[in-house]
């Protein structure tokens, strides 16, 4: 079963770092690119930070460019979410994707989230 779970979410205060984590299970995780998305209540998902296979290739939106890093350990099957310099404002949930062909086939897969609150 194809299984990507974060953890890592908490509160923390503006100017704070917290990292996320993304455990990958059921699939070839170096196989496949991944991502980090965040929603915020009654706005859409947005991608903050995706990431090649190899880890090569990452392209963060400008909100979070400089701030925000995707490292990915590919033998242990964790993705991370390095965010740094946070800003206080609405809190919002972040997701961890996978999406793509590999050698389990065609994947989009999401875990349930992981909440994070920056406070002013």
């Amino acid at each position: 079963q194809v299984r990507v779970v974060e953890s890592g979410g908490g509160l923390v205060p503006s100017g704070g770092s917290l990292r996320l984590s993304c455990a990958a299970s059921g699939f070839k995780c170096s196989s496949y690119a991944m991502s980090w998305d965040r929603q915020a209540p009654g706005k859409g998902r947005e991608l903050v930070a995706p990431i090649s296979t190899a880890g090569s290739t990452t392209t963060y939106p400008d909100s979070v460019k400089g701030r925000f890093t995707i490292p990915r350990d590919n033998a242990k099957k964790m993705v991370y979410l390095q965010m740094n310099s946070l800003n206080p404002g609405n809190p919002a949930v972040y997701y961890c994707n996978v999406r793509g062909w590999g050698p389990n086939g065609a994947l989009n897969a999401w875990g349930r989230g992981t909440q994070v609150t920056v406070s002013s």
